[in-house]
């Protein structure tokens, strides 16, 4: 059976799953939970918002799911509220509070070093080794090792690009596996297709410098277009959005390879640009390391994997018709590789 439509009905069930637990609880609130008493699972966003389609949205939706109730949420609006805003979960009534990215390292280990009563979760960080701290990680590369191969099997120009919100490991993640999937179809079918914006030897690319949709990313994107890429994966939460536009503004039919979610499912505006996505199942995993957290279990470290489903790739949806029709069993001789480890990505 083709691969894709083996996987859409498992990650539509599960995307489906997250989306109707958001919609049943409407708006979170910044603060206290219902009756005005604050529930004991929480969380502290990164700074693009509660419904970014993200890692923020899927936490909550995550967080719900394992609590049966709304978490207290804090939003943090710059860098700055990292600090102050656990600190305000701190003084509150807690039992569980959930630091959402990277970013938030800093001010969650500050946190859980000073309070070893209450338990702590950092999602996509496993940096943090403290008995109260359990860290949520996702090993994207092969993930993403998938897609670069998609992308470049779908590439007519031979060139297709990755850029990144910011310079940090887990933006980088996602750029290495891309480009290394890309370089594994030119050594299998003997191609020469190219990646733009980022070189995994050397570590550099092209960065937005920030998270946002807008001008910045919407340049970058452009950058990228105007060497030939016809398939761009960008790496940040919303900067896909101004790809989106810049694809549309050029009235090009380049492609879109979302991040984190499936961007096919989580955004109908653009979901026709979408060949793909790379997927971290960031609310399965909440939910379940929240569940075991709460009932004072030691859930340890959680690692999402091809092998266990946290990671993977979304189906080719509208453009299942456009791919090569060997692709699907292709990618999936290939993930069979990268679990067993004959493949190294």
């Amino acid at each position: 059976m083709n691969m894709n439509r083996v996987r859409a009905s498992v990650l539509v069930l599960l995307m489906a799953a997250a989306s109707a637990t958001l919609a049943g609880c409407g708006a979170p609130p910044e603060s206290g939970g219902a009756g005005g008493a604050a529930p004991s699972l929480c969380m502290v966003t990164d700074t693009n918002g509660i419904d970014d389609g993200s890692f923020n949205e899927l936490t909550y939706a995550g967080l719900t799911r394992a609590g049966g109730t709304k978490p207290t949420v804090t939003i943090s609006r710059t860098s700055d509220d990292y600090v102050p805003n656990v600190e305000s979960l701190v003084s509150g009534d807690c039992s569980l509070i959930v630091g959402v990215g990277f970013n938030l390292v800093d001010a969650i280990k500050s946190a859980a070093k000073a309070n070893p009563e209450i338990r702590f979760v950092i999602v996509d960080d496993g940096s943090i080794d403290l008995p109260n701290v359990t860290t949520i990680t996702f090993d994207i590369v092969p993930a993403a090792f998938l897609a670069g191969y998609a992308a470049a099997s779908h590439s007519t120009t031979g060139v297709v690009g990755t850029y990144g919100g910011t310079q940090i490991p887990p933006v980088t993640a996602f750029m290495d596996g891309f480009a290394r999937g890309v370089d594994y179809f030119n050594k299998d079918k003997g191609t020469d297709v190219s990646v733009v914006g980022w070189n995994v030897a050397k570590k550099t690319g092209t960065f937005v410098g920030g998270y946002a949709a807008g001008v910045e990313a919407k340049t970058v994107a452009q950058s990228l277009l105007d060497q030939d890429a016809d398939v761009l994966m960008p790496v940040g939460g919303p900067i896909y959005q101004s790809a989106a536009e810049a694809i549309r503004d050029r009235g090009t039919s380049a492609a879109l390879i979302g991040v984190d979610t499936d961007g096919y499912e989580s955004d109908r505006k653009y979901q026709n640009l979408f060949l793909t996505s790379v997927l971290k199942q960031v609310d399965v995993a909440v939910a379940q390391v929240a569940g075991a957290t709460a009932n004072a279990a030691d859930a340890g470290g959680y690692v999402g994997t091809l092998a266990n489903n946290g990671v993977g790739i979304a189906p080719f949806h509208d453009f299942a018709d456009r791919t090569r029709p060997a692709l699907g069993a292709k990618l999936d001789k290939i993930r069979a590789g990268l679990i067993d480890g004959s493949i190294k990505p």
